[in-house]
């Protein structure tokens, strides 16, 4: 018997109730190429890169049995949110209650495993996040060593369930290892003028724009530092502004998935994805690391 609810499968159906097929490429006046497309059902948006002929595009049914092998590994799915670009994202939330206090009980993060199913040629790839309550983050630490995981793609996943469980047992594990990493960056201080100084750099004076930006800015992040440090019973900053490393990358990263504007009106799960492949907040997640060798 699946652990995981109807109602995660539904949402997950819902939410990918298209096939992606795959036809022929053409040239200029109808010129054969030995390139094939993908393209949406629902939309006939192209997506992913170009392939061979040999190629067998996964389909929703590939992505629900990634689904559910995660939620046979880690005894359940409590909730899945879904987004497509160029290939299947799904965020997984086991069911049963895996928090890490990070700072009393003000601080807690809880596992989020996200699955990144795409059409680029690459293998699927499921990582260890965490949502965390202080800033309604979901973030993933991706230098952190053992929180993700390949797998092989491809389609008729659903015959492959026990090796693919077997998978997200081995990711399952990281939880403890990315847990401790995150209680020891709490302990590990920086100056977050000199933190935000070698994310961003300073603005040339002579661009009014660019002086306005860095301004703008640098005031939501500390904003947000602000109200994050008093929901959590930190207190004020000091005079200096020195902060935990922990609370440091959660300004940037919080900053860029809630603040940062964006084009377009991006869903939730979509600014996620984005916040995850940011610039700044890779940069922001190597400083914070280096602390723990400094």
């Amino acid at each position: 018997m699946s652990v995981v609810s109807d109602s995660v499968v539904d949402t997950v159906k819902s939410k990918f109730d298209f096939t992606v097929d795959k036809f022929p490429l053409s040239g200029p006046d109808g010129l054969q190429t030995p390139l094939y497309g993908l393209f949406r059902s629902d939309t006939m948006d192209y997506v992913g890169k170009p392939c061979s002929k040999h190629y067998v595009a996964h389909q929703s049914d590939d992505v629900l049995a990634l689904v559910e092998s995660a939620g046979e590994a880690f005894e359940g799915v409590a909730d899945v949110q879904c987004h497509f670009r160029d290939g299947h994202y799904v965020s997984i939330a086991p069911s049963h209650d895996q928090r890490r206090a990070i700072y009393g009980t003000s601080d807690n993060i809880f596992p989020r495993f996200i699955v990144n199913a795409g059409y680029d040629g690459r293998a699927f790839s499921a990582i260890m996040g965490f949502y965390r309550d202080a800033c309604s983050n979901l973030a993933m630490m991706r230098q952190v060593e053992g929180t993700s995981v390949s797998i092989r793609h491809g389609s008729g996943l659903r015959e492959k369930m026990d090796d693919l469980i077997q998978t997200f047992s081995v990711l399952r594990e990281s939880w403890a290892t990315l847990g401790d990493v995150i209680a020891e960056l709490q302990s590990r201080q920086v100056r977050m003028t000199d933190f935000l100084d070698q994310i961003y750099g300073q603005p040339d004076q002579d661009s009014k724009r660019g002086v306005t930006v860095h301004k703008n800015r640098t005031e939501a992040i500390f904003r947000r530092l602000s109200r994050e440090r008093f929901t959590t019973g930190r207190g004020a900053m000091d005079s200096q502004f020195n902060v935990s490393a922990w609370e440091a990358y959660n300004a940037v990263q919080g900053y860029v998935q809630h603040d940062a504007s964006r084009k377009g009106s991006p869903s939730e799960f979509a600014r996620i994805i984005q916040a995850s492949n940011d610039s700044a907040v890779k940069k922001a997640e190597s400083l914070a690391l280096a602390t723990l060798s400094a």
